[in-house]
């Protein structure tokens, strides 16, 4: 049963019957060791949608339109961080230029985390120690095993240092071709009719050499719509290299699959096989192949009905997409 108990991630389960295999994706492969941060706008602009909190909370019938979305938003950004665990901030609290290091969330401790907005409001909307202090946090996540990074950005207001961002970005673009950063991209959503659309586009439009784009951004109309987009976008984002290569010992392709990958890969191999390689997305899993036991033969007519199924989270419902476009 040794043979049972060498599982390489990205897998959770892999089994012979004959020629066959059958291997089971623990996640989507394409974002393995992906780092998330959620930075939520903290501004001024932004306390009606947190609500009343303190002793108006009781009092008031105003609800907490933000919260259910952080929720929501965590629990499925969770499923594509590398250790579970997503980075919160407000930002644009105080001065305008602070930001209030939530914590990192996990999927569960989300559904009931409370989050009723920073605990000073800003007085301006600036963006530039988002980029740094989300550098600063993959500079140290490389060390834990970190090979991307995905920073999503909300805000309902215009951004008020442009002009610092968009510098910014052209040196971490700098650092990422030179291989001194690994690769990252900022998803940026705009919420309701406050938002500089034209100053999003603006931001996201440029493209990076050796690097392309490492921004997307999109609007939604409402705080209600947020989630939602985000998810889209994020989906977007993080799926552009689709498909992959299976292939033998000796580099021989087992198994292509052109589309998204499959949840459960099935292929055949050569009885001498003892080995595979999964290529997704730039990198490189091999996995070694369990010797066949006679207990397995009577799954075989199971396994060849079983239906392959997305390997990433479940999918958010379609967002109503407002405005902007995708890079």
């Amino acid at each position: 049963m040794a043979g049972h108990e060498v599982i390489v991630r990205p897998f959770s389960d892999v089994h012979r019957t004959g020629n066959k295999v059958v291997a089971t994706l623990l996640h989507d492969p394409t974002v393995e060791g992906l780092d998330v941060a959620l930075y939520m706008d903290g501004s001024a602009s932004m306390e009606d949608e947190y609500g009343p909190r303190g002793i108006l909370a009781k009092l008031a019938p105003v609800k907490n339109l933000v919260e259910p979305q952080m929720q929501w938003m965590l629990e499925y950004l969770a499923n594509k961080d590398r250790d579970g665990a997503v980075r919160v901030t407000y930002w644009a609290s105080g001065d305008g230029s602070q930001i209030e290091v939530v914590g990192d969330l996990t999927g569960p401790q989300a559904k009931g985390y409370r989050f009723p907005g920073p605990k000073f409001y800003g007085k301006a909307t600036i963006m530039l120690p988002v980029l740094r202090d989300f550098v600063a946090h993959i500079k140290q996540q490389v060390q834990a095993g970190a090979r991307r990074g995905l920073a999503v950005i909300i805000t309902d207001s215009q951004i008020s240092d442009p002009n610092d961002v968009m510098a910014y970005a052209t040196q971490v673009a700098k650092e990422i071709s030179a291989g001194r950063l690994p690769r990252m991209n900022f998803v940026f959503v705009g919420v309701g009719d406050q938002v500089d659309e034209e100053q999003m586009e603006k931001i996201s439009h440029v493209t990076y050499p050796g690097v392309g784009h490492l921004w997307c951004h999109r609007i939604a109309d409402r705080m209600e719509e947020m989630a939602e987009l985000v998810a889209v976008l994020v989906d977007e984002t993080m799926t552009v290299a689709a498909g992959g290569t299976v292939t033998d010992e000796q580099g021989k392709v087992l198994k292509s699959y052109e589309g998204r990958l499959p949840a459960v890969l099935e292929f055949d191999v050569p009885a001498e096989c003892k080995a595979f390689t999964l290529e997704v997305a730039g990198q490189k899993f091999t996995q070694p192949i369990p010797e066949e036991h006679e207990d397995e033969h009577h799954d075989e007519e199971e396994e060849e009905h079983h239906e392959p199924e997305p390997a990433s989270a479940p999918a958010a419902p379609p967002a109503r997409k407002h405005g902007g476009h995708r890079h």
